[in-house]
C-alpha cells in the first residue's frame, strides 16, 4: 500500500472531497465550506517529530484498541478526538487499510449535522451552486473584518 493507492480508495468513497492543507492531502466528507468533515489526512512533507504517512479517527471504542498495535500512535493535535496515526503503509495490508479508512469515513459521516447530510443529497449542480454562495458569504465576512 501506499500514498496512491490510499487516495485513489479514499476518492472512491462518496461525497469526499480532497484538500491540499497542512503539509498533506486532507479528505473530507462533503466540501468544508457547506460543514464537511475531515475524515483523513495523508501526511506529504517531512518534518522534525514523529513520522507519520497518515492519520484518522478512530472514534473511543476503538481508540485505545488501535494503539496497542505495532505502528500506530495517537495522532499529533487530534488525539484528544481520539484520532490515530501510522508510522508507515505497512501497519496494515490494504485490505486492513480499507476496512480502517471505511470505518474512519462512516464514522465521521454519522457525525455530520442533518443540514450536510440534506446538502450532500441534493444534485451535484445545487451542491456547488450553495457552496460558491457560501464561499462568498464567509469572503465578505473576512474582509469586513
Amino acid at each position: 500500500m501506499d500514498a496512491e493507492r490510499i487516495r485513489a480508495f479514499l476518492l472512491s468513497l462518496p461525497h469526499v472531497v480532497e484538500t491540499a492543507q497542512f503539509g498533506g492531502l486532507v479528505f473530507w466528507i462533503g466540501d468544508k465550506a457547506m460543514g464537511g468533515k475531515m475524515f483523513a489526512w495523508i501526511k506529504l512533507e517531512p518534518d522534525s517529530t514523529r513520522q507519520r504517512v497518515i492519520s484518522y479517527p478512530a472514534g473511543p471504542e476503538r481508540y485505545a484498541e488501535l494503539l496497542e498495535i505495532d505502528g500506530l500512535f495517537p495522532a499529533p493535535y487530534l488525539a484528544r478526538i481520539h484520532w490515530v496515526a501510522a508510522e508507515s503503509w505497512k501497519v496494515f495490508r490494504t485490505p486492513e487499510w480499507e476496512q480502517q479508512l471505511r470505518a474512519a469515513y462512516n464514522l465521521t459521516l454519522a457525525k455530520l449535522s442533518p443540514r450536510t447530510r440534506t446538502i450532500l443529497t441534493m444534485p451535484k449542480t445545487k451542491q456547488r451552486q450553495l457552496i460558491a454562495e457560501r464561499r462568498k458569504t464567509l469572503a465578505a465576512r473576512r474582509s469586513a473584518l
